[in-house]
């Protein structure tokens, strides 16, 4: 029985340029890793900032709602006819004193609510510059490594200045 040799080709397996090509593939690889997890973390941060915001205007909702019944309460004890307007001027003067702490209490709310936006907002900024670096790394990442099927050299280089790009893109956000 003749036996089959089979020869894999290795003509550019050793050479100096394919096995800088492998490095950068894999320090792109690396990059790509941590410029994802980043993305991910802040957008899972602009998500919990909105719905801090979220619930911080609904409690404010309801102290203004508080402070509109207080005053509506307050309002109709002074116009109703009554049976003993001592103890409505009494109570008419304890809602009032509601309505105000109502009010004391809504501004800081709305004060923290407002502050919630402004920090989604932020990572939402952080989220997107940290997914146009993760795009540009990827694109990278595929162009260099696609120097291992055409085995032209123009694909590593341009491959490198996308992820270049993108790492730099990504770096803006540590920045700001």
């Amino acid at each position: 029985m003749a036996e089959v040799e089979i020869h894999a080709s290795h003509e550019h397996g050793g050479d100096a340029f394919t096995k800088g090509v492998s490095v950068m593939v894999g320090v792109i690889g690396i990059v790509l890793a941590f410029v994802t997890i980043a993305s991910h973390r802040a957008h899972t941060a602009a998500v919990i900032h909105r719905t801090e915001a979220n619930d911080d205007w609904s409690f404010y909702e309801a102290k203004k709602e508080r402070e509109h019944l207080m005053d509506v309460a307050a309002g109709l004890l002074g116009v109703v006819q009554v049976a003993q307007p001592e103890k409505a001027q009494v109570l008419g003067s304890q809602y009032a004193k509601e309505r105000d702490r109502y009010a004391s209490e809504a501004a800081p709310i709305q004060e923290q609510a407002k502050a919630s936006i402004a920090a989604s907002d932020r990572e939402e900024a952080r989220g997107l510059r940290l997914d146009l670096g993760e795009g540009l790394l990827e694109l990278g990442l595929v162009l260099t490594s696609l120097y291992f099927l055409a085995r032209k050299r123009l694909f590593p280089v341009v491959g490198i200045l996308a992820a270049a790009v993108g790492a730099i893109v990504a770096a803006t956000n540590f920045l700001a």
